[in-house]
């Protein structure tokens, strides 16, 4: 039976909203870390997960190592609601794979009588809209339900819920491999010659790479781990050839990252092995290529593509996409929406996180403020608030959605207070090593210009690709009119409730 039978006497009140659950897209870790942080808070989570069981999207990764450790990758509400069911905490310094981030954290919360009650599997969220009402109705709109339509095995329901968190991600939701964003032609035929972004080629997909030519497209950190593994291979398989095919403009020196200048260790060493491979001759490094066309033929993939030298067909058995992802905005379109122009993030977050502009590890902690949508007690948060943007960190999202769930509560004082603590990236690049999720201020900061700032060339390190400082704990209220990076952010905060202040 539909909920919309069950509650279909639910007036417009905010009383009758108050009893109503609050939707969570998606399983992973920042979707259970919102359905904790919603438990906290008194309120009813009901949680939708396309896949068989939690952290589905890491699954897929789950030979891949962390570059974070444990003691950034577990919700400090997750962690209380754990602790009392004698659940034994990782060591805090270990760098976790995805398999152990699954094992060790999410399938323990998961289990938890609370948690376990509010997931649904198997449960794909197709629409996310207001009860009788479209976006174009504005009338009574924040104080009438919201309707998330869900397929499952069991049909198409309807759930009406108070708030919706989505926390749904990216992974299934690649970049194309041709220019301007778009699939190069004949790409739609080449699947089979074409690999997820962070396939396992030391493990369970080695015969596909092993004495094969391989071609990896990308400069994050998907392309520098595969490149990594593939490596590996190449010394043990003869034959094993490595191409790295870099997008754009831009000097390899860029594409390495801060090496020993980076906050975290683990980040800071993919980019000095990739340097080693490359000056060794392991991975052969062709930049500003642009993918035209793909064509599959007999003996393999045919990838054509431009370069500054003119025309280049590079023949392949592999093609590894690890150009990054964007986020699936379908199912919210009956939504009002407010997204930047140029990363599809929450407006006041886009500036913050634009990739072209951002040069250094420096976007503060953000909250409900931030993330906030005209669509009242609507938000993206985890890897999908930073829609287009690359490098999020867990640590972020846990932030993000303590925030969140605290405003959807009522409580706007404690989403206003926002802490952070996260290592100094120690790279003032938006490639492979950057992040954007390290605060650039002293421990007294209060203003989140201060928390914003860049690293600009006069910063320590600056001139290696290095800057910054050690780990601090930096406490600010809204940011207010933060501009990073490019001119014409937005200068409007918005209040918890989503609506401008």
């Amino acid at each position: 039976m539909s909920d919309t039978t069950v509650t279909a006497n639910i007036h417009a009140t905010e009383d009758a909203m108050k009893n109503l659950p609050v939707a969570v897209i998606g399983a992973g870790p920042i979707g259970l870390s919102a359905a904790v942080n919603l438990l906290e808070q008194g309120l009813t989570p009901i949680v939708f997960e396309q896949g068989d069981s939690v952290g589905a999207a890491v699954r897929q990764w789950a030979h891949i190592r962390l570059f974070s450790p444990w003691q950034y990758n577990i919700d400090p509400a997750a962690r209380r609601l754990l602790e009392p069911s004698g659940w034994v905490e990782p060591r805090q310094t270990a760098l976790p794979y995805g398999r152990e981030l699954v094992e060790s954290y999410l399938e323990p919360l998961a289990a938890t009588p609370a948690i376990k009650e509010a997931l649904h599997f198997r449960s794909t969220v197709t629409a996310v809209t207001r009860l009788g009402m479209d976006k174009t109705r504005t009338k009574d709109r924040d104080t009438t339900p919201f309707l998330v339509r869900v397929s499952s095995h069991e049909g198409t329901t309807d759930h009406l819920v108070r708030a919706v968190i989505d926390a749904s991600g990216t992974w299934s939701q690649p970049n194309p491999l041709g220019q301007a964003g778009l699939p190069a032609p004949g790409e739609d035929t080449a699947g089979a010659f074409i690999t997820t972004a962070l396939p396992d080629v030391v493990g369970a997909e080695r015969e596909r790479f092993a004495g094969r030519t391989v071609m990896v497209v990308g400069a994050g950190h998907s392309a520098a781990n595969t490149l990594i593994n593939l490596g590996q291979v190449a010394k043990n398989e003869p034959g094993t050839r490595i191409l790295w095919a870099v997008r754009g403009s831009g000097s390899a020196r860029r594409l390495y990252g801060g090496g020993v200048l980076d906050g975290l260790p683990a980040r800071g060493q993919l980019g000095s092995r990739l340097r080693t491979l490359v000056n060794d001759g392991v991975i052969e490094l062709v930049t500003n290529l642009t993918v035209t066309n793909l064509d599959p033929t007999d003996s393999g993939l045919a990838v054509i593509a431009s370069t500054p030298e003119g025309p280049r067909t590079i023949d392949v058995d592999v093609l590894v996409p690890a150009t990054g992802f964007r986020p699936n905005l379908d199912m919210l379109r009956e939504l009002r929406l407010e997204l930047d122009p140029a990363v599809e993030a929450p407006r006041a977050l886009g500036p913050l996180i634009d990739p072209e502009f951002h040069s250094c590890g420096t976007v503060p902690a953000h909250g409900a403020g931030v993330l906030a949508h005209p669509e009242r007690d609507f938000y993206l948060v985890g890897m999908k608030s930073y829609g287009r943007a690359p490098t999020f960190l867990l640590a972020t999202g846990y932030e993000q959605v303590r925030s969140v769930t605290a405003a959807i509560a009522g409580d706007s004082e404690a989403a206003s207070r926002l802490q952070l603590e996260l290592p100094e990236t120690g790279v003032c690049s938006t490639d492979l090593g950057g992040s954007c999720d390290t605060p650039a201020a002293t421990p007294s900061s209060n203003t989140s210009e201060t928390a914003g700032a860049s690293c600009g060339t006069g910063a320590p390190g600056a001139d290696a690709g290095g800057c910054c400082s050690a780990p601090q704990l930096v406490t600010i209220g809204f940011p207010t009119g933060t501009v990073h990076g490019r001119s014409g952010a937005p200068t409007t905060d918005r209040t918890p409730g989503g609506r401008p202040g």
